[in-house]
């Protein structure tokens, strides 16, 4: 098991003691009335069986069981040299978290072989070792300190051994001072016993959180957290902690803890006036004093918050952990725009320009023509942002955990696109023609189209460029998401003016739109040569739905396109001979698009793969190095002072899979993880996952790419920007690295 999961494994291990009170019954059954105390389970002693090897035993209770790669020996202090840790072959188990193990039962002897100084009496060893009950219910890893007695070296005047050699040492724990020996703590409670936590307003931009500690249990205060969610945007930030204590924890270092109480403020940042609903989840760990470490735990709180104006900038209180800062009116609509700009760069938006590059090249015939091209594709760009950016808006307003670009993470919108381009490339490779009747435009709508065409333009380059996300636009985006929706609906249109732009200026600047060049027969060539960017496009809209729905739906969608082929052939062949044979035409064409309901109607490729024993294992690093994303993992890797790169990331983000290739799949990258020490992180936006919706939100983001790196010292997380280079990472990784080394 690789070493940097073994705090969440540990953590794991421990979840099933939280049911111990629901396990009565069947430990009654069993002929024992409670899960026994570690050292009753697990009866330690040692002794010397000469200056040359110490024999360390365990005694192990019926129905227990110790695992023999969690069992080590290590001398403290006493002169005696060890040279290896003898341990005998286990019984073959199959672990649930720890795969194939050996494990022992009945009773275990060790032996430490070494040698003694001359002058050695006593040795003090560390035992390490954890254990479980057959009833499914684990020990946290135990250490424990024993003193054991040397023979005298040989001579003749040997005396007697000591009564300590004869009796065995006693164990000791590694967290007390003192030489008697100690019991376990008992069974730990469950964790909505140990720790009461409430929540209650008091006011209308201010909360209360209560802890409530149960005797001899503590809650760790830096592994506290806070996520807020609200239709008006509401946030909260914590308010000055109370004096806590300090403790040298055994996993973590030094901690500060809370026992029996904690009270903490709470206030509330509201963006938008009104009364309103927060949804709050408040994450926390704690552990019994020389028990049990309970894995990150959680609650969920619904408050209501009074009618009342907006506060953020009256507040004055920093953003939370990773936030982005908050922007002005005037700024969001300028990262807007400059967003919308860059976003022309964007592969993602290159098979929209390629049909914007005839419409352009055929538009030199007149000034005026220019002009309409230009205003009809950005009426067609700033309307499509604006549409979308509401329904974003209203849809998270509903509660669903969205955000910019959930388009293409449902799949009836990808099977759509990917069959619509498919057309289109047809269309360019001349296999049919839109005529006349498509809005009465009467020409080709990759070509010389008219205004439908042009508008129509306009609405694909925003639905297949919309899910990237240019540099600027992320910050504009949270902004949006964040303000009024009026506010926010500006916002959106510059987004699309952005966009726009480009193709605005050349027609109406003559100069740019002279240096196009004149219509011809060169245009036929490049119409054909045009349709393989459409396909291209296609082709990677059906490798995104099968990352969504697996391998079924990609059959279902290209026997759709096959029969989306035929009926466009037969309707282009009947143009001018059969009404009947092109009614047969579209009715084939339809069925082709029919094909996009078996699809919708599939399940996840992961949950299939789940289903059929496949599923990946968080343990096991990808081909890139990363490992999966949960907010338990960032807790616990955060918790050991590990540096933690995270990538939220998505099949289809063009801009993601760029990063990916150019600066996360590379040599230099994986260099500079071994040389900081860096854990790789990946979150697969790819379908729906509120999870990573909430972390996305709680960073101050609505989509992907979004790159943060999280220091060793545990201090909020550097957020990059969503263009990546190897030196921007690399020097992002020593930062964070250099924070965990500073005195």
């Amino acid at each position: 098991m690789p070493r940097l999961l073994r705090p969440v494994r540990r953590l794991l291990l421990l979840l099933a003691t939280l049911l111990a009170p629901a396990l009565s019954a069947p430990l009654a059954a069993a002929g024992q009335d409670a899960l026994l105390p570690v050292d009753e389970a697990f009866a330690l002693s040692a002794k010397a069986s000469g200056r040359d090897a110490i024999e360390v035993r365990f005694a192990i209770a019926e129905g227990y069981y110790l695992y023999r790669h969690r069992t080590a020996v290590e001398v403290l202090d006493g002169g005696f040299s060890a040279a290896n840790l003898a341990l005998p072959a286990g019984e073959r188990h199959t672990d649930e978290f720890f795969g194939e193990v050996e494990t022992y039962r009945g009773s275990l002897l060790a032996t430490l072989t070494g040698a003694a100084a001359d002058d050695a009496t006593r040795v003090r060893l560390r035992v390490k070792y954890q254990g479980c009950a057959d009833l499914g219910i684990c020990y946290p890893p135990q250490v424990r300190e024993l003193d054991v007695a040397l023979p005298a070296p040989a001579g003749p005047a040997a005396g007697p051994p000591p009564v300590a050699a004869l009796l065995g040492a006693a164990p000791r724990s590694a967290l007390l001072d003192g030489d008697t020996t100690v019991s376990g703590p008992g069974l730990p409670l469950p964790e909505t016993e140990a720790y009461r936590v409430e929540v209650a307003a008091d006011g209308a931009d201010r909360l209360v959180l209560r802890f409530t500690i149960a005797p001899g249990y503590y809650l760790y205060r830096d592994k506290t957290t806070f996520a807020a969610r609200s239709g008006r945007g509401a946030t909260v930030v914590p308010g000055e902690w109370p004096p806590a204590r300090t403790i040298r924890d055994e996993y973590f270092g030094e901690q500060a803890v809370y026992f029996d109480e904690l009270l903490l403020p709470l206030a509330v940042r509201r963006t938008q006036a009104g009364a309103d609903t927060l949804s709050l989840d408040v994450g926390f760990m704690g552990c019994q004093e020389n028990g049990v470490c309970y894995p990150p735990l959680s609650r969920r709180f619904e408050i209501a918050l009074a009618d009342a104006p907006a506060n953020v900038a009256a507040a004055g209180s920093p953003p939370t952990s990773g936030a982005a800062p908050r922007l002005g009116l005037l700024a969001a609509l300028g990262f807007a725009l400059l967003g919308g700009l860059i976003l022309n760069l964007m592969p993602c938006v290159l098979p929209i320009l390629s049909l914007k590059a005839l419409g352009l090249a055929g538009s030199g015939e007149s000034p005026a023509r220019a002009r309409a091209h230009a205003l009809w594709y950005s009426a067609g760009v700033v309307l499509s942002f604006a549409a979308l950016g509401a329904l974003a808006l209203g849809l998270r307003a509903a509660g669903l955990a969205l955000g910019w670009g959930f388009q293409l993470q449902q799949p009836l919108v990808v099977g759509t696109l990917a069959l619509l381009m498919f057309a289109i490339g047809l269309s360019l490779s001349g296999v049919f023609t839109l005529g006349g009747g498509l809005a009465g435009v009467g020409q080709s709508l990759a070509t010389r189209s008219g205004p439908a065409g042009d508008f129509f333009t306009g609405v694909l380059a925003v639905v297949v460029a919309a899910p990237c996300t240019a540099p600027f636009m992320g910050a504009a985006l949270a902004y949006a998401f964040a303000a009024p929706a009026g506010v926010a609906l500006g916002v959106f249109v510059a987004l699309g003016l952005g966009l726009a732009l480009p193709f605005l200026a050349i027609g109406f600047l003559p100069g740019l739109a002279a240096r196009l060049p004149k219509p011809g027969a060169w245009m036929d060539r490049l119409k054909q040569f045009l349709a393989f960017p459409m396909y291209l496009t296609a082709v990677w809209l059906v490798w995104v739905l099968a990352k969504q729905r697996g391998a079924d739906a990609v059959g279902w969608l290209l026997g759709g396109a096959v029969l989306l082929a035929l009926g466009l052939w037969a309707w282009e062949a009947a143009r001018y001979r059969s009404t009947a044979l092109r009614a047969l035409g579209l009715a084939i064409a339809a069925a082709g698009l029919g094909a996009l309901w078996p699809v919708q109607q599939l399940s996840s490729a992961r949950g299939s793969s789940v289903a059929e024993g496949g599923a990946i294992d968080p343990a096991q690093p990808a081909a890139d190095g990363s490992l999966p994303y949960s907010a338990e993992a960032l807790a616990a890797l955060r918790a050991e002072g590990r540096v933690v790169f995270v990538n939220m990331t998505a099949d289809w983000c063009v801009t993601c899979k760029a990063n990916e290739r150019a600066v996360l799949a590379t040599e230099t990258f994986r260099a500079a993880r071994e040389r900081t020490g860096t854990v790789y992180l990946k979150g697969d936006w790819t379908n729906v996952d509120p999870a990573i919706t909430a972390y996305l939100a709680g960073h101050g983001a609505v989509g992907v790419p979004f790159y943060a790196v999280y220091p060793a010292d545990g201090g909020a997380p550097e957020v990059l920007p969503t263009l990546l280079t190897s030196g921007l990472v690399e020097d992002a990784l020593t930062r964070a690295a250099a924070r965990g080394r500073s005195p």
